[in-house]
């Protein structure tokens, strides 16, 4: 019985982290620079998704 219960509460969790990271992507990837990385430096390309991140937060 707690192998089952722990089973269900872990899918759970799985479906709403997944819900999350998984709308924002989609939204990022409408971003060309963001989703085929143009960017050749790390810290540049986390600015990239930063300001994509930033409108995708203005626009809702």
């Amino acid at each position: 019985m707690t192998e089952r219960l722990l089973r269900h509460v872990q899918s759970a969790v799985d479906a709403a982290e997944g819900g999350i990271d998984g709308n924002i992507n989609v939204e990022l990837k409408q971003f060309r620079a963001v989703a085929t990385r143009y960017d050749k430096r790390g810290y540049v390309y986390l600015g990239t998704v930063t300001a994509a991140a930033l409108l995708i937060w203005l626009r809702s």
